[in-house]
């Protein structure tokens, strides 16, 4: 019996902690603890109950295994057939091709102080520097020289068009900058004196800056008649407005887009005059537009927005939730939207004559959904008017694959010039008007191109 027994219990080093108990503490403990043991068995016999009660409901070859049915067996794993294949694109930040090279090193040793010489390269670290650079004033000295045989006096004739316009003290390149600064940067003018000001030790006044823009649209007068003509050759335009104050007074900014170029013009109207002078009377194209009755009398084919329509569906469905009929008719015009939409995306090879046909259908049973409610007092009948009125103008995009079925384009071809508009609060005068639209409509067009609106601006200014 070890040197630590108390009355027949051995009480070892590590259960020292139990030799101050007496004989009945020692029995309570005993006792306590057997509860416990039979509370956990009966918890442990109850759950192997449970296990048993679902592995029968679960079913299947896993039983008696001890391992879960519900567990996918382990499949081999099959050899790679070669190298990985590489991706398209690394999502890694790239490492920027260095322009100067400063080497740390040291030369003597920091534990005896030995001379170093040579070594390799342990790491390396990239610092992306923008300098503040100060303008670059260049003056141009024209020296007269006389001839000592017969006295005429000789002044070269250096013409600096490849470098400025005109009379112009600013470079093409400077004149580039601001005018890019002005359309792409949304900056107002000024901001764009405070950053020359600032980080080129520029200082420009804000009449100087507004004549750099005139110069530039005059510039790009050439550019933005071909841009026209181009337009109305077009075989789809998208074409919207949005309001644009000009000196306090209320106007409207017209925007004609399509795939690669921009169009926008100021008028101090809203009416269908503007529309004939942009795209022409004899406009051939497929006009896509809202409902705006400027548009109308164009009488080639023609093309209106469907999210401009199925907003409206969507708001009559919120004014009358309680309306059954409401609800089920926006639903099935919804549902005949998405039905030709997926038509017009799986048939955009067939014949002509199938997706004509298929236009039919779709106009007819559209009507269809329509003529119950024409001339009624139901909650839908301004609606269906809507659909009898421009009935051969909702489906021309089942006909026309390269037709959109939406005004989307001509939304997001307008919206920097409203945050434009929003910022600068429109123009003051109508020679102001004119040069936004003008660089408005080269910048749009150039980045619709995927050109650099800086450097082909600089080309225009180069250009004779």
């Amino acid at each position: 019996m070890c040197s630590g027994a108390v009355d027949g219990l051995c009480l070892c080093p590590m259960d020292a902690r139990f030799a101050g108990l007496s004989r009945e503490q020692l029995i309570c403990l005993v006792l306590e603890l057997e509860g416990t043991v039979a509370t956990q068995a009966e918890s442990i016999e109850r759950l192997q109950g449970r296990v048993a009660e679902l592995e029968a409901k679960l079913g299947g070859p896993g039983l008696g295994t001890g391992e879960p049915v519900f567990v996918k067996p382990n499949r081999k794993r099959q050899e790679a057939a070669g190298p990985r294949k590489r991706r398209a694109q690394a999502f890694v930040r790239r490492r920027e091709e260095p322009t100067r090279r400063v080497e740390h090193a040291v030369d003597e040793c920091q534990e005896c102080g030995c001379h170093l010489v040579g070594g390799s390269v342990k790491r390396s670290r990239q610092v992306i520097h923008v300098p503040v650079v100060p303008v670059e004033v260049i003056e141009h000295v024209y020296i007269e020289r006389r001839c000592p045989l017969c006295g005429h006096r000789n002044v070269p004739k250096v013409e600096l068009a490849g470098e400025v316009v005109g009379r112009n003290r600013l470079s093409t390149s400077t004149m580039a900058m601001i005018a890019s600064l002005h359309e792409v940067g949304r900056l107002p003018v000024a901001r764009i004196r405070w950053l020359l000001d600032s980080f080129h030790k520029l200082k420009l006044s804000q009449g100087e800056i507004v004549r750099v823009l005139h110069t530039v649209a005059k510039k790009g007068g050439g550019h933005l008649a071909k841009l026209r003509q181009e337009l109305r050759a077009s075989a789809v335009v998208h074409a919207d407005e949005t309001g644009w104050r000009e000196d306090g007074r209320n106007g409207y900014l017209w925007s004609f887009s399509n795939q690669s170029l921009h169009y926008l013009v100021r008028r101090q109207s809203r009416g269908s005059e503007v529309v004939r002078e942009v795209l022409g009377e004899d406009f051939g194209g497929v006009l896509v537009s809202d409902f705006y009755s400027a548009y109308n009398f164009l009488d080639g084919p023609h093309q209106r927005c469907w999210v401009h329509f199925l907003r409206d569906v969507h708001e009559l469905k919120e004014r009358y939730p309680d309306d059954e009929s409401v609800r089920q008719w926006a639903d099935q015009v919804h549902t005949l939207y998405l039905e030709a939409k997926a038509h017009a995306q799986h048939k955009a090879q067939a014949p002509r004559r199938e997706r004509v046909a298929a236009r039919q259908d779709f106009e007819e049973r559209l009507l269809a959904l329509a003529q119950p409610y024409l001339g009624t007092e139901a909650p839908q009948r301004v609606l269906c008017q809507r659909i009898d009125h421009f009935l051969g103008e909702y489906f021309t995009f089942v006909e026309l694959p390269q037709v959109p079925s939406d005004n989307n384009a001509a939304e997001r071809a307008l919206r920097p010039h409203v945050v434009s508009r929003k910022i600068r609060g429109g123009t003051r005068s109508s020679k102001g008007s004119h040069t936004k639209t003008t660089l408005a409509s080269l910048f749009s067009t150039w980045q619709l191109q995927g050109l650099n609106p800086f450097l082909t601006c600089r080309e225009l200014l180069n250009s004779p």
